[in-house]
């Protein structure tokens, strides 16, 4: 068994389900402190926080590159629906089945050996290595990376490149990498109107009919074009709610919830301001409540990118695509003390599902990229 498979299978079997690291990071730092790392945790309420740093022969002067990931995973679903236990690493058909198989604790493990192989074929090494590790990903993500990163901020801590090992690929490994997320944007309208009986509209003031056109124009507004990177912003309804259940009655309030995928070709002030634009020309009362899920983030063409792509290429000769594509992660984080941050790992069709698994042969080749791209760049 591959030294990667073996740290892959050892962190599966530790139950992290978010914030819970469960001895996790402890596992990683006993590896990187061998490897001379120095390591430093960091807890914020009930999550854990690891920054583990091996300074190269140039010390602070030398290009540093960050792995960042996460230990915890998200809840397992009926364990009675799965094939085999979740936390009990399982072999089936060229496969490892597992909890965090794919997301992400083969790339935690990818990280952690790439990087004592780097080093025990490079001590001279010019540059530096650090792994920023967190249990609070997959939760509300408020006392995890975000807490790394004002920390090191205060420092004055410089990064140059960071690899994320969120599951990237598609169909095969290294087929696509992330250079950017969208950033995502809610709002909650309650729109204000006058609870009435039905068979008496004139005493009432219906907030649903009040609403609809103001969301019809909003559904058909191009709020960007995106851009090279980016698709257009969008822009979409999760949910609408009014009335109490019964049919004769107007409802006083309707609530709608949407929702703003954005790109860098918008800004959170330009995209709060033309709403409040809209909604104001349609002339009726209402609140407007916003929550900020995170600013988008982008990496362009660059030394990271093609360090990563021709690692890739050397390793496993598919060419990947830069893409901008699903959710947020933590990346939106580190890209505020980092210039470019990528995030690639490995398939990430059974994330966060049932019988989540990874490809047997896609273990040692997605270390090798790693340890292939420390070599381009901090060698």
């Amino acid at each position: 068994m591959s030294a990667t498979l073996a740290l892959t299978e050892h962190l599966i079997a530790r139950a992290s389900v978010t914030p819970d690291d469960v001895d996790c990071q402890a596992i990683i730092v006993r590896r990187l402190e061998a490897a001379g790392f120095a390591c430093e945790t960091i807890v914020s309420r009930d999550v854990t926080n690891l920054w583990a740093v091996k300074r190269g022969t140039a010390g602070r002067e030398g290009k540093l590159l960050v792995f960042a990931g996460h230990t915890d995973v998200v809840p397992t679903g009926p364990v009675d629906a799965w094939q085999s236990a979740p936390f009990v690493p399982t072999h089936r058909d060229g496969k490892l089945y597992g909890r965090g198989a794919a997301d992400m604790k083969t790339s935690l493990a990818g990280f952690v050996v790439a990087s004592e192989e780097f080093l025990a074929a490079h001590p001279d090494h010019a540059g530096s290595i650090a792994l920023l590790l967190t249990s609070d990903e997959e939760g509300p993500a408020t006392d995890g990376t975000v807490k790394v990163v004002e920390a090191l901020k205060a420092r004055g801590e410089r990064l140059d490149y960071c690899v994320v090992g969120e599951p990237t690929s598609v169909d095969t490994l290294g087929d696509m990498v992330k250079n950017g997320r969208r950033g995502s944007l809610s709002g909650k309208l309650v729109v204000k109107g006058i609870q009435g009986h039905i068979a008496y509209p004139h005493l009432a003031r219906n907030p649903i009919h009040l609403a609809a056109p103001a969301l019809a124009d909003l559904a058909r507004v191009e709020w960007d074009q995106g851009n090279e990177y980016f698709p257009p912003t969008s822009w979409q309804m999760s949910n609408i709610h009014a009335g109490t259940g019964a049919t004769n009655v107007i409802p006083g309030t309707a609530t709608i919830d949407f929702n703003f995928r954005f790109s860098t070709a918008s800004t959170v002030a330009s995209l709060k301001q033309r709403v409040q634009t809209i909604l104001d020309a349609h002339g009726f009362d209402y609140d407007l409540d916003w929550t900020l899920g995170g600013e988008p983030f982008l990496t362009p063409r660059g030394e990271l990118s093609t360090a990563l792509g021709d690692a890739i290429r050397d390793e496993v000769g598919v060419e990947t695509e830069l893409s901008t594509t699903g959710g947020t992660s933590d990346g939106r984080f580190i890209a505020k003390i980092c210039p470019q941050v990528i995030e690639f790992g490995p398939p990430n069709a059974t994330i966060h599902k049932i019988d989540e698994h990874v490809e047997v042969a896609f273990i040692d080749p997605l270390k090798n990229i790693y340890r292939r791209v420390l070599e381009k760049l901090v060698a």
